[in-house]
């Protein structure tokens, strides 16, 4: 078969390439402080939507800098005691799931959240607020500021925020609480896992966001990972700060925060990805430490995959 990474024996030991801040848990504790420290105001506005097993609400609620972020929320319409819930994220630049997509939970007797990451194909607010650029990926946003500017730190602290919310109503059962999502979605699953120890299951499709340096060193920085391009030719086109660089990109890369995860993880991916190479994605999978698996499609990329939704569907069903 082609081969674009490095053979399988070796993506199933390799640990990485960019390097980790030293106060990256030190960070990663404040954000959250500072994430639990703001009083959401969840808001569940009734959609009225044509099913006759799920209710479905808007979600609004307040995040950090202020911005008010979006989600679909859907429930079903009878059930006792309390249920579980799954929350989902999209891939980059698109939109949380549609009110249809969302049903087959729902007739699993769950309650689901589909987030809109905040500044792109959805209805969540992107307050701007940022020294430098703020074109292209969303990585990039916030790169010239305080770690803590970085746009990525709030998604992350969104998809958080998030599971707070649904872990708090009094119908849902905190204890069984999953997440799912592909490329963007897949590293957001993987931060709210991360960031919340509590979640059970964690269901990821090829993660982007993960060793950044490793893409680089590829020379795969198009497409989603253009931004690294981009920044280098017109911020530092010497590549004098470079190791500055890739080190700030630590704080947002999901490998360093995989170790936190408690939850059981499935990771699914294609060896055929250029778009997240498979390394970057088994930087991440090395590094967790509760029980996990890996499926793997040879001949795939960074595309639909043929069985992976059921594969999906049927882990989160251990709920």
């Amino acid at each position: 078969m082609p081969l674009i990474d490095m053979p399988l024996d070796k993506l199933k030991v390799y640990q990485g390439r960019n390097p980790r801040p030293a106060d990256f848990d030190e960070f990663w504790d404040r954000s959250l402080e500072e994430m639990n420290s703001i009083d959401p105001k969840a808001d569940f506005a009734p959609y009225d939507f044509a099913s006759n097993i799920a209710e479905c609400f808007e979600l609004r609620f307040k995040s950090t800098k202020n911005a008010t972020i979006y989600a679909k929320f859907a429930r079903p319409k009878n059930f006792e005691g309390k249920i579980p819930a799954v929350l989902h994220f999209h891939g980059l630049s698109g939109s949380g799931l549609s009110w249809s997509a969302m049903l087959p939970y729902v007739s699993q007797g769950y309650c689901i959240a589909s987030l809109d990451s905040r500044g792109q194909g959805g209805l969540s607010q992107d307050i701007g607020g940022l020294t430098g650029t703020t074109y292209t990926t969303p990585f990039v946003r916030g790169l010239d500021g305080e770690p803590e500017d970085l746009l990525c730190r709030d998604l992350f602290l969104d998809t958080a925020m998030l599971a707070r919310i649904v872990m708090a109503l009094d119908y849902v059962d905190e204890e069984r609480i999953g997440t799912f999502g592909g490329s963007q979605g897949g590293a957001l699953t993987v931060a709210c896992a991360a960031l919340v120890p509590e979640i059970k299951l964690c269901a990821t499709m090829y993660p982007y966001l993960s060793d950044y340096k490793r893409v680089w060193d590829m020379d795969l920085d198009r497409g989603a990972y253009e931004g690294l391009r981009y920044y280098f030719r017109n911020f530092d086109p010497t590549h004098a700060r470079e190791d500055e660089i890739f080190e700030k990109l630590g704080y947002i890369d999901i490998q360093f925060l995989a170790p936190r995860i408690r939850a059981k993880v499935l990771m699914q991916t294609g060896l055929l990805d250029t778009t997240c190479p498979p390394s970057t994605q088994f930087a991440a999978y090395n590094k967790i430490t509760s029980e996990k698996d890996v499926i793997v499609y040879p001949d795939y990329g960074h595309e639909g995959i043929k069985g992976a939704d059921d594969a999906t569907f049927s882990f989160l069903a251990q709920l």
